[in-house]
């Protein structure tokens, strides 16, 4: 409804008022707020959710629409409450949602719905699993803690998603097809393949998930 909203409840504000939306989808938001407004338009998604106590650290992607020497004091305020700023336009921040919310989440609901359906025991599951499949088996159980119609929207809302997601689709079909054949060498070049495009970003990944896995194991010990 946010496109809705705007044509019909924001034409009427002050030239000097900011309209800004905090959507996770911008390309379609930021048009239609720039036909509602003549003053300043700027498109922000705040790449974190609402159980983050500070802006410290977090990440705020921002579209610019129209006048942005009139909003930049209130990027500059968020910077100062410790908050990244990222610039994108909105067409490459909506392609990239696709990857990392809508993607991103179908799996984690798919990988759910497969637990439910194998009527998985999860305690009996935490008993024997690694300090990485339990922060594997967090992350699923923490989409299914929240609002489904949230996450709905996310991965709905966007029709490109279904392009990335039958992607992903084939991809895994081509990865269970090298399982079933028993092609062991195709799938070590493929994984080399990966991991060169990965590159540096592999060993830095590495390094980073180190720290949290080990955060994840103290977590269980107490």
């Amino acid at each position: 409804m946010t496109c809705e909203v705007i044509r019909d409840k924001l034409t009427q504000l002050p030239e000097n008022c900011i309209l800004a939306d905090l959507t996770s989808i911008k390309e379609a938001p930021v048009e239609a707020m720039l036909a509602a407004h003549k003053g300043p338009v700027v498109g922000l998604h705040p790449m974190f959710g609402p159980d983050v106590g500070s802006l410290a650290k977090q990440v705020v992607v921002v579209c610019h629409g129209r006048h942005q020497e009139a909003y930049q004091w209130l990027l500059q305020q968020i910077e100062i409450w410790g908050a990244r700023i990222v610039e994108a336009e909105a067409e490459r921040h909506d392609k990239a949602m696709q990857l990392v919310q809508a993607m991103r989440h179908f799996s984690t609901f798919v990988y759910g719905v497969n637990l439910c359906k194998e009527e998985a025991d999860i305690g009996n599951l935490l008993q024997f699993s690694s300090p990485i499949y339990r922060l594997e088996l967090a992350m699923v159980g923490r989409l299914f803690a929240q609002d489904p119609e949230l996450y709905a929207d996310i991965i709905f809302a966007q029709p490109g998603s279904q392009h990335a997601i039958s992607d992903y689709l084939d991809n895994y079909r081509d990865a269970l097809t090298m399982l079933q054949t028993g092609n062991r060498q195709a799938f070590v070049e493929q994984f080399q393949r990966v991991a060169k495009w990965f590159g540096d970003f592999a060993p830095q990944f590495q390094h980073e998930s180190r720290a949290m896995l080990q955060s994840v194991n103290d977590m269980k010990a107490g």
